[in-house]
């Protein structure tokens, strides 16, 4: 029943991702976008399908995967069910990384900021943590959101003074600010894919460790998992998927945070499964979001972070109002 689930939303996201080339404030004929794929003959539908559409598509399908994947793992990792990597300030330290290689440093290759946004975003999951762990009860979930909420404001703050200092740079850098699709081209989505790709890879393959650590650190450790080296590669992990999806589309509300929610709802706790669902049905989410704001401001659009964030933050706030959060 389960697998039957996962090949139907497999086909959800193909019908969506062709949905997303075939849409916008130029409509495209999904026969033109076949030919365009197929048979491409240099007309202008074909040019704006190959060089606009499906890179954007490419990078909403990994950008969705990532972040949804990542929020899966933050949730499993720190027993926390409102880690995200917005709430948690991953994000925001990775969108500080960037904006550092790009506002100060001058450095435009995504193949190179790309590194500046690794490292902003194992910096904030590392001082999350540190400033919302106890001494002994260790980090609890409203503890640590409020401690990544705060952290994400100071990267915020700290992000936006640097831009002030050059006008020019913001103006580049505003839409990536509040999270985009657009503008992405072939050249930079190879580029993410490899670190994409990785971050998914390395995540999938840690379900059954994190399923034994959901138990307790001892019984994962009586079931053979080595704890430490489990917790680092899922920090890893999430430090790969949160810095290039950041990268690559801008800071993203809610995906980790709603999509993992809604999966657990009919697949349970087993991270094996938990963990495939969500990175076909984030992309799902985002794709859809993504059109949706096509649609609703034609010829413009609405950027995809601003809807992911009217999309989810329902979700975030039935989350809070739970006298008991689910457990994970």
């Amino acid at each position: 029943m389960l697998f039957a689930g996962l090949l139907a939303g497999l086909a959800a996201l193909v019908l969506m991702a062709m949905v997303s080339v075939a849409v916008g404030s130029r409509s495209v004929p999904l026969s033109t976008v076949l030919d365009a794929l197929l048979a491409p003959d240099g007309s202008t539908d074909h040019t704006v399908v190959r060089s606009l559409r499906v890179p954007r598509t490419l990078i909403g399908l990994g950008v969705g995967a990532a972040l949804g994947l990542a929020g899966a793992l933050m949730q499993s990792l720190t027993r926390n069910p409102l880690a995200d990597p917005g709430l948690l300030g991953i994000s925001q330290g990775a969108m500080f990384g960037v904006t550092i290689a790009i506002g100060l440093l001058g450095l435009g290759d995504p193949a190179v900021y790309v590194w500046f946004a690794f490292a902003g975003a194992a910096a904030a999951a590392t001082l999350v943590y540190a400033l919302g762990s106890g001494r002994r009860t260790g980090g609890g979930p409203v503890r640590l959101t409020l401690a990544g909420v705060a952290l994400g404001m100071v990267f915020n703050a700290a992000a936006s003074a640097v831009l002030r200092m050059d006008n020019a740079t913001f103006d580049r850098m505003r839409f990536w600010l509040t999270g985009s699709l657009a503008g992405v081209d072939g050249g930079a989505a190879v580029r993410f894919a490899p670190f994409l790709a990785a971050g998914l890879v390395l995540g999938l393959l840690l379900a059954k460790p994190l399923n034994a650590l959901a138990l307790g650190d001892e019984a994962g450790r009586a079931l053979g998992v080595r704890v430490g080296r489990t917790r680092g590669l899922t920090a890893v992990a999430i430090t790969l998927l949160c810095g290039a999806a950041t990268a690559a589309a801008g800071p993203m509300w809610f995906i980790g945070l709603a999509v993992p929610h809604a999966v657990r709802a009919f697949t349970g706790p087993d991270q094996r499964w938990v963990l495939p669902y969500t990175v076909v049905l984030a992309p799902l989410v985002l794709l859809g979001s993504d059109v949706l704001g096509r649609v609703i401001a034609a010829p413009g659009e609405v950027q995809v972070g601003i809807m992911c964030a009217v999309v989810g933050a329902p979700v975030f706030i039935l989350l809070a109002r739970r006298r008991r959060l689910a457990a994970l």
